[in-house]
């Protein structure tokens, strides 16, 4: 006898739904976010084309040209949820150096929310750095987040099981603009 596990994917939003949910994102983030001394924190991999998108909803919901975007790198986990650095890697974007950090609002974008600890990280680089206000947006939050950080802006709430890997795939690195969920079903018996 053997035991055989499922493995189930599950599209949950396709593009056009999540162009909806990117709109919404970028009306919440018009009326967080002054319009001027701003700048966006695209946390690389997704979270970096993800916060491209939102500053272009921005830009054409407000008619102001778009919002400077400054990529970090921030690494902890590989896509399948396997602990890559028992530390949260992050490596510095020398750009951020040109601003003047404490005088401007930022607003911290990234694919999931789950333990917290690249959004945690980011924000305590940034006020390290001196900022004064950052704010977060996620396009999923799963609910489950370990460390004392939230999201200011959630496009999606998702609740799914522990060993579920919610996978928001974004062009460049996906050809599809989806959110997927992997599921790890119940053992069958053959």
């Amino acid at each position: 006898m053997t035991i055989l596990l499922a493995t189930q994917r599950l599209r949950l939003y396709d593009s056009n739904e999540l162009d909806n949910v990117l709109q919404a994102m970028a009306r919440k983030a018009t009326h967080l976010l002054p319009a001027s001394h701003t700048a966006l924190i695209g946390l690389q991999r997704r979270g970096e084309p993800l916060a491209q998108r939102l500053r272009q909803c921005i830009a054409r919901q407000t008619g102001q040209p778009e919002l400077p975007l400054f990529p970090l790198q921030v690494k902890r986990y590989t896509d399948d949820l396997q602990v890559l650095h028992t530390y949260t890697q992050l490596i510095e974007n020398p750009g951020l150096g040109n601003l003047d950090v404490a005088n401007t609002t930022f607003l911290v974008v990234d694919d999931v929310l789950f333990e917290g600890h690249s959004l945690l990280r980011t924000c305590a680089y940034l006020a390290q750095l001196g900022a004064c206000r950052v704010y977060t947006a996620v396009l999923v939050d799963r609910h489950v987040c370990q460390q004392p950080i939230r999201a200011d802006i959630v496009g999606v709430h998702l609740q799914v099981a522990a060993d579920d890997v919610v996978e928001c795939n974004v062009p460049p690195f996906e050809q599809a603009f989806c959110i997927e969920v992997v599921r790890h079903g119940a053992a069958h018996r053959r």
